[in-house]
């Protein structure tokens, strides 16, 4: 029997937003509150993963599990990989990547993520949302995703696809065949294990989306269709949102 364990790499370097595991929102720091709302998935455990030892230390001190990681690494996928290595993860056990710069994730979620595993076939799957509007569909910031009958990924892409050729993309917008990619990923530990070891593709490297190199080297990758959505910071103008976000719910 598979167990589920969920990893939150958690860097304290960054461009845009140096620190940011560490923010407050509402009395708590973001990366709390992403491990506080992972730990209510049901996962066999959850760990975040850090290469920064005062974020190693505000783990512990509320309460949560911590794994101290390389620096080296260049994704999120490599650090679960270490991860994986570390806890000594069985082959078919499941690793589920969490972003750490998204608060509110939803625990059902997570949840989704999982249950596309109960096909023991499944290698890699991730979550995807309906877009409903031209706003998000024509952001070069928000990944698309195609998914063939079987409810995996074709391809991804920063640009608009499937391209509208013979219709307008308002008429197509209510056919729901547009989607936009949530950026969680569970992996198989087996699976994980080999592609943290390929190199950059050459679809990844023109699109700048480290998907596209497991699609490149021929993994299928599972997608759930999910109806919550995610509030991403990944700037300090994306907090000030998160606050009011919280604010209108109070």
């Amino acid at each position: 029997m598979s167990n589920f364990i969920g990893i939150i790499p958690a860097r304290f370097a960054s461009s845009r937003f140096p620190g940011k595991p560490l923010a407050e929102i509402q009395g708590k720091s973001m990366i709390q509150r992403v491990y506080e709302q992972a730990s209510k998935a049901g996962l066999n455990a959850v760990y975040v993963a850090t290469d920064n030892m005062q974020i190693y230390e505000h783990v512990i001190a509320f309460g949560g599990q911590c794994i101290m990681t390389s620096a080296a690494h260049e994704s999120g996928t490599d650090r679960c990989n270490e991860c994986a290595a570390l806890l000594k993860l069985a082959d078919n056990d499941i690793l589920i990547n969490i972003q750490g710069d998204e608060p509110f994730i939803q625990p059902a979620q997570i949840t989704l993520l999982c249950s596309c595993f109960d096909k023991e076939g499944t290698a890699i799957a991730t979550l995807v949302k309906q877009i409903n509007n031209k706003e998000e569909l024509e952001s070069n910031s928000i990944p698309k995703v195609v998914i063939n009958k079987k409810n995996e990924a074709i391809y991804f892409s920063r640009s608009v696809i499937p391209f509208p050729a013979k219709n307008t993309v308002e008429a197509l917008l209510k056919s729901n065949i547009y989607f936009k990619h949530i950026g969680i990923y569970a992996y198989r530990v087996k699976v994980l294990k080999v592609i943290a070891s390929l190199a950059p593709s050459q679809l990844e490297l023109t699109e700048s989306l480290e998907q596209l190199r497991w699609i490149e080297n021929g993994y299928s990758i599972k997608t759930a269709l999910s109806q919550h959505e995610t509030i991403a910071i990944d700037t300090p103008q994306d907090l000030e949102k998160a606050l009011a976000y919280l604010s209108n719910l109070s």
